[in-house]
């Protein structure tokens, strides 16, 4: 059965006035390893029970830009990044080290080009929308980065990678990403991955090597003579950044996963380090380019939302009924923030206890099982709703009919074998 609820809301605009956050003169320190320009980068994950980093004792330890994680794929990440990012910013710049963010992406369970640029557009949006909520880009600001690290895009039941994006739906929805931010902002945004996963991942493109590379790879010293990454037991990896020399031409290395937190005024134990690969000339060049949004940036309070059911599958009690839902703008874009679930309605005599797993297919568009419902019809409503309160909540009725199905056959539980403990730090530098 398919229905589809349409609701009108007046759209409305935040408006005040943005200004970017007042900037001081930095000047680097230049204290990493082999004299080069020394950063990190954060996320939640350095606030251990909300805990404060102490970018003072950061900035007297020889860091000059930290990369903070400002905006991610995943409601409750993004939503986690928002809370830290903010603070975080202030404090670095206020002790004097440059900021730069980054934006975790997942790619979209899509099968038409149009559809993959259609999602990296909207993950775009949310960017941009973040450096509106920051105020603009500053002139302590480095631009922003895409982390691109995962190409899996269904997870089966077990947890494993089911499906995975294509070479060429992977390398169309960076380009699109990239270009959308640097068109919209006019900054060169990064692109920060693996030499691994540029080698089996992406496509060899020339417009997505002229975006800067932010590579991760450790247990190469970087303080060492002709230390480089892109190395590999037999040669070196191959991507669209990859030299005549064999090496990778790239902007900015992480080199460790395993710094010494405490040391920088982090709290908990490791941290990610990096080091730039330029002089402190080609460091303050990312540096240009300020950015203010304009009113139509702006990113929009309550904006009227249309949430469509496209297909409903419900048989029998041993099968998860399937819904699918798609979400979009006035302009028949995706929505960029928010998610659905299922409610039962007052038209049912009793309220079942279900599971439920939302599956997020692309920007606007999810999957909803629903586990354990009895036989029976089971009236519900689909409701979207965005904590953001970017785009206006909506929703549309629903009904499931299930047959008995057959009783579930218990399996036998089977006891995991112990795996030895490893140690993620081993070989890498813990500076």
């Amino acid at each position: 059965m398919r229905k589809s609820l349409t609701i009108l809301l007046s759209l409305s605009f935040l408006s005040f006035a943005f200004h970017a956050s007042p900037a001081r003169a930095a000047e680097l320190v230049v204290a990493g390893p082999a004299g080069k320009i020394h950063g990190a980068d954060i996320s939640r994950w350095q606030h251990p029970n909300d805990k404060p980093i102490n970018f003072k004792k950061m900035r007297a330890a020889g860091i000059d830009f930290v990369m903070i994680k400002a905006s991610d794929t995943r409601e409750y990440s993004d939503r986690l990044a928002l809370k830290y990012v903010k603070a975080d910013r202030v404090g670095a710049q206020e002790a004097g080290i440059h900021t730069g963010f980054y934006h975790y992406a997942l790619l979209p369970n899509v099968t038409t080009n149009a559809a993959v640029e259609r999602d990296a557009r909207a993950q775009a949006q949310k960017v941009i929308w973040r450096v509106e909520a920051l105020g603009g880009f500053n002139d302590l600001d480095l631009p922003y980065a895409l982390d691109l690290e995962n190409n899996c895009v269904k997870v089966s039941s077990s947890g494993s990678c089911s499906k995975s994006a294509t070479r060429a739906q992977a390398t169309l929805w960076s380009k699109t990403f990239l270009a959308t931010l640097k068109d919209k902002t006019g900054r060169t945004p990064l692109i920060y991955s693996s030499p691994h996963f540029l080698e089996n991942a992406l496509n060899r493109d020339k417009e997505l090597s002229q975006y800067p590379l932010w590579i991760a790879q450790y247990t190469i010293d970087p303080a060492k003579p002709e230390a480089r990454p892109n190395v590999k037991p037999g040669g070196c990896y191959v991507h669209s950044w990859t030299t005549a020399q064999c090496s990778a031409n790239w902007t900015m290395w992480q080199y460790s996963s395993c710094g010494i937190a405490p040391k920088y005024g982090v709290p908990g134990n490791r941290l990610d380090l990096n080091v730039f690969g330029g002089t402190p000339e080609k460091f303050e060049s990312l540096l240009t380019g300020t950015w203010l949004p304009d009113p139509a940036d702006l990113m929009p309070v309550g904006e009227s939302s249309t949430i469509t059911i496209s297909s409903v599958k419900a048989t029998t009690t041993n099968k998860s009924a399937v819904i699918a839902i798609e979400v979009t703008r006035p302009d028949s874009s995706p929505v960029v923030t928010g998610s659905v679930k299922l409610y039962f309605t007052s038209a049912n005599a009793t309220k079942p206890t279900v599971v439920q797993k939302v599956e997020r297919e692309t920007s606007g568009s999810w999957t909803l099982s629903i586990s354990g419902l009895p036989a029976g019809t089971w009236f519900g409503s689909v409701a979207y709703k965005d904590p953001s309160g970017t785009h206006a909540d909506a929703k549309a009725l629903v009904d499931l009919t299930i047959t008995q199905g057959e009783a579930p056959v218990p399996k036998p539980t089977k006891k995991a074998p112990s795996k030895p403990a490893t140690d993620g730090c081993r070989n890498q530098i813990k500076n």
